[in-house]
């Protein structure tokens, strides 16, 4: 056996050279661009007078400041119309496909490459946003790189990178009632921190990640990177063939098997060696909530705020300011919690599953008096699908208002922001101080279903709580 990952046998396909600085010339065969990443970098090619390499190679979308109440154009914000305006202009003169509001595409990045079919396994994908680990649920190698390296794609279509360790992180058993992918990855960042994953690619594993649909494992390997991992990933199974096939850009019906069968092959092997293996019980795991300023200050549900004394020593200079920030208590109960604002969406769980889901609680309740909850779907195709199964009016009947594609709440670089020192229940990646929208601004990481149940409640609710007997002994 060659004892390589699929890390291994992906970088090596796509490795172009090694250059002198020991850094790796990677090709790079998918790019995605949105608004916000790309002006400058175009402008840099227009400044050396160059073209796009591979312009087929490169899709763009929209969804970073787009709003998700009125999408009548121009926008209001005068700086959102501008940047609108500049990733129109520079796709149409360099050739790129662009995924325009009310094309029936359009939508955030990391949902609408995986529901088109663009994203497939062994690729490498690099785009302009930290959470392009998404794509790495198909068993691909995917980077969220910088201004000048989103230049250096369109130019040569390749990137100089250094080769990553790898971790395996393996969990294993069947998740309990009410706990759901995002409490899995909120638990594997809380016990192993938002930094031990620097210079590692996060290789997810085990029989849990094995039972989830791929909408569930794009959660998982969204948040890699808010461990530190600078890309995650699953090795592709028949999971992931039935997901893709049929897709828009998958390969066509004959040479479908030629396809699964080169797809199976770039499975780590069965004794590939790893820098670093993690192992977790799946039944350990409880519904998770952030309570601090990072993704790693976590604790489940029915656990209280930890102490100085419990934490480790470098880690307390950030929990006594999550405290300040927070306005939180060492060894108070997170539940209980009062909240302001309650968003579900996000390239996190911004996809049909996370809304049914949801939904399924939503059903039949109501949200609480002064509540602000609102539902952003991830993608025009996600809208779509979630109205003609009726999910929308489920949620606009528990008085959820239903918006428009986008990132929305994630991080308010639209007019979805909170005011104050408002409290969020928010399904999405990032609780940073004021990254939804408010200096102090205060944001609880959930899955989409507790944030269901934060609403409804108005504070937040252990999700276990609201499920039927049948359901909690399924």
């Amino acid at each position: 056996m060659s004892e390589r990952t699929l890390f291994d046998k992906v970088w090596d396909l796509h490795t172009v050279s090694i250059l002198p600085s020991g850094q790796t010339q990677l090709f790079i065969g998918l790019h995605l661009v949105h608004e916000v990443t790309s002006p400058q970098a175009f402008a840099m090619l227009r400044e050396r007078d160059l073209k796009v390499l591979f312009p087929e190679r490169t899709v763009a979308t929209v969804d970073h400041i787009v709003p998700t109440q009125s999408q009548a154009r121009p926008f209001s914000d005068h700086l959102a119309e501008e940047m609108m305006q500049a990733l129109e202009h520079n796709c149409r003169a360099q050739g790129i496909t662009f995924h325009d509001i009310g094309s029936g595409n359009q939508g955030i990045v990391h949902v609408i490459a995986p529901e088109q079919g663009l994203t497939q396994p062994g690729m490498t994908i690099a785009c302009g946003d930290s959470h392009t680990s998404t794509h790495g649920a198909f068993g691909a190698i995917a980077f969220g790189i910088g201004t000048s390296q989103v230049r250096d794609v369109l130019a040569s279509q390749t990137l100089a990178l250094s080769k990553l360790k790898v971790r395996k992180i393996e969990v294993n058993g069947a998740l309990r009632p009410g706990v759901f992918a995002k409490d899995v990855i909120l638990h594997i960042i809380r016990t192993l921190g938002v930094k031990v994953g620097a210079g590692y690619a996060y290789e997810f594993a085990g029989t849990t990640f094995e039972q989830m649909g791929m909408e569930e494992r794009m959660t998982i390997c969204n948040m890699a990177i808010e461990g530190g991992a600078r890309c995650g990933y699953i090795n592709p199974d028949v999971v992931t063939f039935e997901y893709l096939k049929g897709k828009d850009f998958a390969p066509p019906a004959h040479s479908w098997e030629q396809a699964v069968g080169w797809w199976t092959a770039i499975r780590s092997d069965t004794d590939a060696l790893y820098d670093d293996v993690v192992v977790f019980d799946a039944g350990a795991i409880a519904p998770t909530v952030t309570w601090g300023i990072t993704p790693g200050q976590g604790i489940a549900v029915d656990e209280a705020v930890p102490v100085l004394e419990a934490l480790a020593d470098e880690e307390r200079p950030l929990a006594e300011e999550a405290y300040r920030y927070m306005s939180f208590k060492p060894g108070e109960p997170i539940l209980g919690t009062r909240i302001d604002v309650c968003f579900i969406g996000s390239c996190t769980n911004g996809r049909i599953s996370d809304l049914r889901e949801a939904a399924k609680l939503a059903a039949g309740r109501h949200v609480a008096p002064g509540i602000k909850a609102f539902v952003v779907p991830g993608s025009e195709r996600v809208k779509q699908q979630a109205e003609a199964e009726g999910i929308d009016q489920v949620f606009i009947e528990a008085g959820f208002e239903w918006r428009e594609p986008g990132c929305s709440m994630c991080l308010a670089m639209n007019p979805d922001k909170l005011q104050g020192n408002q409290m969020s229940a928010s399904s999405s990646n990032r609780n940073f101080k004021g990254r939804q929208g408010s200096a102090t601004g205060r944001t609880l990481l959930m899955s989409p279903a507790m944030v269901v149940a934060a609403a409804v409640t108005g504070s937040v609710c252990d999700v276990r709580e609201l499920l039927t007997e049948g359901e909690l002994h399924a």
